[in-house]
């Protein structure tokens, strides 16, 4: 991307052109955080952006959220079962939970063997798309010695936990963690670089990283590498998902300067820890659009009504980038700016609307009375 050098404001414009994101981790704080210490490595650190050209996609503003849950305690991941329902996971209680649309809350179970230090514990949860064949779900979590994605038999309650991939490096810091089924029906993970920036660019190892793999956590087939791994040269991603086109995006932390919406291509490198802002000159695959960390931070990410939805931390709100129908992306619009403080996960409902969760209570927010909450967003 190039053009005029983005304003240290995002609220007002943002960019939409390549760019990528590189950042050394600052020791002891994590990107949830919005550290701005600590050094950039490689070429670029920042970079140049332009506006998307007026009217290339239109975005229809949210409606007014309403509280679905309250007094939840750091609700980290969203997914939805057959009939309406939403497993919802809490990183630090490694609690499993079930939400009704009506806002009906119970405990599935505590989620045994997690270890729920720093940025770590009980993160994501996806459903298997063949659930009412085979009553399978998905949970990725922290354990004493690594990250791991652990697969379950749910029918009423918890039965035959299977470690189907281990070894994912873990940190206090930069646990990726998201988890989500793809259009091909292979399951996607998202791994983080613990703050070893090296790892990233190791196609051996599995932090930093976005994964593919089947339900047993073998390679999906198709993988470039032969491999686990998807893409690679990742900092922190911790939000996925894909329009309706089949295209694949992803939210990733950068570090002091630029934070990344990608889109994610098969096999592809993203620069992490070589660079930061612009900078891919053909080695590295640029982001579409990027925010300041102050401004973003982002988690979460979801389509729905023509739009990518992208859940802030630091940032604390909303924001929404519409889509046009070849994959371009708007202009992002931040919605309800400090309102309900950090937002982490954002997952389209079966309804079309979305539930988003706040985090005021991971050590990192001003928690309000009623939190941690599960917000329903209208979209249409």
């Amino acid at each position: 991307m190039g053009g005029t050098r983005l304003s240290r404001s995002v609220v007002g414009a943002l960019l939409v052109a390549a760019i990528v994101t590189g950042c050394a981790p600052s020791a002891g704080m994590g990107d949830e955080a919005g550290s701005s210490s600590g050094q950039a490595t490689g070429a670029a650190r920042g970079g140049a952006a332009t506006e998307p050209p007026a009217g290339t996609a239109q975005a229809r503003p949210p409606g007014t959220p309403r509280t679905l849950v309250k007094d939840l305690a750091v609700p980290w991941g969203v997914a939805f079962l057959p009939g309406g329902d939403a497993l919802v996971t809490e990183r630090v209680t490694a609690r499993l939970l079930r939400v009704t649309p009506q806002g009906r809350g119970s405990e599935v179970g505590v989620i045994g063997g997690v270890s729920a230090e720093g940025e770590g514990g009980l993160l994501g949860v996806a459903v298997s798309p063949r659930y009412s064949d085979d009553h399978l779900i998905f949970v990725y979590f922290t354990a004493n010695d690594d990250n791991r994605i652990v697969r379950y038999r749910y029918d009423g309650g918890l039965s035959d936990a299977t470690p189907i991939v281990t070894g994912i490096p873990k940190g206090r810091i930069h646990n990726g963690g998201r988890l989500e089924f793809g259009p091909d029906g292979y399951l996607y993970a998202s791994t983080g670089e613990t703050g070893q920036g090296e790892m990233a660019q190791d196609r051996n190892s599995l932090g930093g990283k976005i994964l593919r793999m089947t339900a047993d956590g073998k390679p999906a087939p198709g993988n470039p590498f032969g491999t686990l791994v998807w893409t690679y040269g990742h900092r922190n991603v911790q939000g996925m998902a894909w329009s309706p086109q089949g295209r694949m995006y992803a939210t990733e932390f950068g570090q002091d300067t630029w934070d990344e919406l990608n889109l994610i291509e098969k096999g592809h490198n993203y620069g992490w820890p070589v660079v930061e802002g612009f900078g891919g000159k053909g080695r590295f695959t640029d982001p579409l659009l990027t925010w300041r960390p102050a401004e973003a931070s982002p988690s979460g990410l979801a389509y729905a009504d023509g739009s990518l939805w992208a859940a802030a931390l630091r940032g604390r709100r909303l924001w929404q980038i519409p889509l046009t129908g070849n994959g371009a992306v708007g202009r992002p619009i931040a919605r309800f700016t400090v309102e309900y403080g950090r937002l982490r996960a954002v997952t389209r409902a079966p309804d079309g609307n979305l539930w988003v969760t706040t985090s005021n209570k991971d050590g990192r927010g001003t928690p309000r009375p009623g939190d941690d909450r599960i917000l329903v967003v209208p979209t249409h």
